[in-house]
């Protein structure tokens, strides 16, 4: 086979890899969730389906799979089955981007453990992408012919626009620190020093920002039961609606794992100075497989920051929302973004 059949053999793998991984890892943070929601508020989490409860993202599978489908009268068809395809895909594509290991040679190949490495506008790609998961909120309220789901999908695209205003301006002072746009180079930028440490408030409202654009409580508005019975997802069932379940919970792994690589050092080994210095062993250059083991543990633990977030935090009002958005974050970060550039500008 010559180099770009290999080529193509090896993304094809890689590509199929990194969906099971991420569906399993979808089916298994649903756990997570419930265990830990258990644990905040004095409760027993899932506990029967298996051991310990293990087997209940299966046995919720199964059952969204039987469960019947209903289609409302009214509907515009296309756009109503078209939307949960729109809001899960894109956040399976992001993590095409988003480096979760360098090279690594397996059986006498280098291989490297980013889906695409080489991409040099990789913070546009993610921002544009996730810009997309959006539109499957949106027509999912419009197609349904609920007047519940549309004013979920109102929510949403105003909320949207606030936030991703506060979103871009975070990554705007982390380029202007960084002078790239490259994933992996931003990553390589922090061997030695994380930027949550250079860029502290763009780290809160990078996190404060993205768990409004996925619509994560204190921010869930666009799907509050109290007031729209369940939103944008009003009138889906079945499977329909478990890809709008799965694509919420993809998502909190494309926050957690895009905060990674923005501020806490991607795949690379926490506490880096003692770890490169002391035991260079457990260095990412040293064992390149150490890379993903590295990104897994601390998407867990901002999956678990997120989950607390829930347990803790009652649901803003939507005055209170807007508010926060236009007249708080957007004011700070545009602040935050001159402080930085006054600083580089310094330095330099």
């Amino acid at each position: 086979m010559n180099d770009l059949g290999t080529n193509i053999l090896i993304w094809v793998i890689h590509a199929v890899l990194l969906t099971v991984v991420l569906l399993t890892a979808f089916a298994y943070t649903t756990l997570l969730e419930r265990k830990v929601l258990g644990r905040i508020q004095s409760r027993y989490g899932p506990n029967r389906a298996g051991p310990f409860g293990l087997l209940q993202p299966l046995a919720d599978g199964i059952k969204l799979i039987f469960k019947e489908e209903l289609t409302p009268a009214g509907v515009d068809r296309f756009t109503f089955l078209l939307a949960p395809v729109l809001a899960a895909v894109p956040a399976v594509v992001v993590f095409a981007v988003i480096p979760m290991g360098g090279k690594a040679n397996f059986f006498g190949t280098d291989i490297h453990l980013t889906l695409a490495p080489n991409l040099n506008v990789g913070i546009l790609f993610v921002l544009a992408i996730t810009s997309v998961s959006v539109y499957g909120i949106v027509l999912a309220g419009w197609a349904s012919n609920s007047k519940y789901s549309m004013m979920g999908s109102l929510r949403s695209t105003a909320q949207m626009i606030s936030y991703e205003l506060a979103m871009g301006l975070s990554l705007v002072a982390l380029v202007v620190v960084a002078g790239t746009l490259d994933l992996n180079a931003i990553v390589d930028q922090q061997k030695e020093l994380w930027f949550v440490f250079l860029q502290p408030v763009g780290a809160v409202i990078f996190m404060l920002a993205a768990l409004a654009e996925v619509n994560r409580a204190p921010f869930d508005l666009p799907e509050a039961e109290q007031e729209l019975t369940a939103g944008y997802h009003t009138e889906y069932s079945g499977m329909k609606f478990a890809l709008f379940f799965m694509a919420e919970y993809i998502k909190m792994s494309v926050i957690a794992g895009l905060a990674i690589t923005f501020f806490f050092g991607g795949y690379r080994e926490p506490l880096p100075l003692f770890i490169t210095r002391a035991l260079p062993v457990l260095s990412v250059d040293n064992t390149p497989w150490l890379g993903p083991v590295y990104f897994s543990i601390k998407v867990v633990v901002l999956l678990f920051v997120q989950i607390w977030v829930r347990a803790t935090l009652p649901r803003l009002r939507y005055d209170q929302l807007m508010r926060l958005g236009w007249k708080v974050m957007l004011p700070i970060t545009l602040a935050w973004v001159m402080v930085t550039a006054f600083v580089v500008l310094l330095r330099s």
